[in-house]
């Protein structure tokens, strides 16, 4: 009899641990971060009550549709405001779920009250149309607002109708694999406030469609414009939608595009004469790309399949230059037979493209220079 109660003290971590994985919602034991994933065909929705005292929340509905909540969306906002005031939340994701409009802004609506400060939807549908906001107090006063993955009923004019259940101050927007990029820029209003601006992971974006995304004159204080994995072809085509919309920001992002050299007979471009950081890592250069901006203070060539090193009249006037990763530097990664990556790429980056993945959305948590 003796080994059964030895047995049982082995089994209660294991057993613990199927009681945690039963629960949709987990707390962290700081209070700080709650996720909450409803992926059970009967989902107990109430256990997300546990986030009300954490200051992360990430709540993924399984893919299912919330139209079951639209009831509850139809009640006045106001009685909730005492209790929604004095939450923690600051940084809020909703993701994998289909979400009607109305149910939507009524979140927004009540989220108005908070003191919630970046947004994330991820893997959305957003059935229906917008609905024009309040009078007074239509939604949060967000910094961040990041949108992954999502459809619109609304169609283009999605952002500017979402923009009107926000209140004025946001910072940064992130805008990836989501359709339609095509904005109503007659609707949109100005992102006064609005320093960083990510188109990236939009492979079907492309240089005509950026001139497009880019409505002229929407984004007066914009610093930061990355446009990883966008399908941007050259940088001479980029300049010209710069310069077509009136953009002026002071760093840009343009790593993980297939890039080439532009024509010799492309029109020189006149680039954002407040430009002077230009990333163009990861993207297949064979030579330094003509018609890059006259003076830069960061440069970044790194990881591309450059033989030689670039002459002085290749290259704009730069203070900080970084070659690293080409095979100028590493002449034996051209005859590296289990390198993953196009013929020419050194294994130090085939080993970091792998990390990042196909889109380098997280080539900032490399330290990737040139956009920081």
């Amino acid at each position: 009899m003796a080994p059964v109660p030895y047995l049982l003290l082995l089994l209660l971590p294991l057993l613990r641990v199927s009681a945690d994985e039963l629960e949709p919602c987990q707390l962290d034991d700081e209070d700080f971060r709650c996720v909450c994933n409803f992926t059970d065909p009967e989902p107990d929705w109430s256990s997300a009550l546990q986030c009300m005292v954490a200051v992360e929340v990430e709540i993924r509905g399984g893919g299912r549709s919330l139209e079951q909540f639209l009831k509850k969306a139809n009640s006045d906002p106001k009685q909730y405001v005492d209790m929604v005031r004095a939450l923690r939340l600051r940084r809020l994701t909703v993701g994998a779920a289909q979400v009607p409009s109305q149910l939507l802004v009524a979140v927004l609506h009540v989220l108005g009250y908070s003191r919630l400060k970046e947004l994330t939807l991820e893997d959305l549908e957003v059935t229906s149309l917008l609905p024009p906001p309040p009078v007074k107090d239509p939604g949060p006063a967000l910094s961040t607002l990041r949108i992954h993955n999502v459809s619109w009923a609304t169609g283009g004019a999605w952002l500017s109708k979402l923009q009107q259940w926000l209140k004025p101050g946001l910072r940064v927007l992130n805008i990836a694999q989501t359709h339609p990029l095509a904005f109503s820029c007659a609707q949109l209003r100005t992102f006064p406030t609005l320093t960083t601006l990510d188109l990236s992971d939009n492979p079907g974006l492309s240089e005509r469609g950026l001139t497009t995304a880019l409505c002229p004159h929407k984004f007066p204080a914009l610093q930061d414009l990355a446009l990883r994995n966008a399908g941007m072809e050259t940088p001479s085509g980029v300049c010209a939608a710069l310069a077509a919309a009136g953009v002026q920001p002071h760093r840009l992002d343009l790593s993980h595009n297939s890039l080439r050299a532009a024509a010799s007979d492309d029109p020189r471009c006149v680039w954002p004469r407040t430009l002077n950081s230009l990333n163009l890592s990861f993207a297949g250069l064979e030579q330094v790309p003509k018609g890059l901006p006259p003076k830069l203070s960061v440069l970044d060539l790194s990881c591309n399949r450059l033989n030689r090193a670039p002459r002085p009249d290749e290259l704009p006037e730069v203070s900080n230059l970084t070659l690293d990763g080409n095979p100028l530097l590493d002449p034996g990664a051209l005859k590296h037979q289990e390198d993953p990556m196009p013929s020419g790429v050194v294994p130090a980056c085939a080993r970091s493209a792998l990390t990042v993945g196909v889109s380098g959305t997280l080539a900032l948590l490399q330290g990737a220079r040139g956009y920081a």
